[in-house]
């Protein structure tokens, strides 16, 4: 590294600087660092997510599903008959008897992506308190309709 020492001739007049100064650069660059590492997680919380779009493969199956529906309106349907509420634990508890305990049916829960998550869940609760456990949520392929 070069030194640049006052010569006699130039008394008074200071010799142009040819290194470039970092550390201010690295003092910025700190700063945003942290500044980033405290704020990222709490964007997070507040991000938009459509879950019902996937780029995940088809499921192969070697028997047929159970398919339970949840449509805009909230209604149930299993298979393709209109369930209420109330009912739902006793059906899928006989559907849980009818199968065989070394394979268990597989459900495909499908629920339109307006719906509030907690009405989702509560299905997903019945389903796992009837023994019901082998749960796929069935998405569109993205870019597909």
């Amino acid at each position: 590294m070069a030194v640049n020492l006052p010569s006699q001739r130039g008394r008074g007049r200071r010799a142009p600087m040819a290194d470039i100064n970092v550390t201010p650069l690295v003092d910025v660059m700190l700063v945003l660092l942290i500044i980033f590492m405290v704020t990222a997680p709490l964007l997070t919380a507040g991000v938009p997510v459509q879950l019902p779009d996937s780029r995940a493969k088809a499921v192969e199956q070697d028997q047929k599903p159970v398919e339970i529906s949840i449509d805009r309106a909230g209604k149930l349907y299993v298979d393709k008959d209109e369930v209420s509420e109330a009912l739902l634990p006793d059906i899928l508890s006989q559907i849980a008897a009818k199968a065989d305990p070394a394979t268990p049916p597989q459900v495909f829960l499908r629920a339109d992506k307006g719906l509030d998550y907690g009405r989702v869940m509560r299905v997903m609760g019945e389903l796992n308190r009837a023994g019901l456990n082998r749960v796929a949520l069935v998405t569109v392929e993205q870019g597909g309709k």
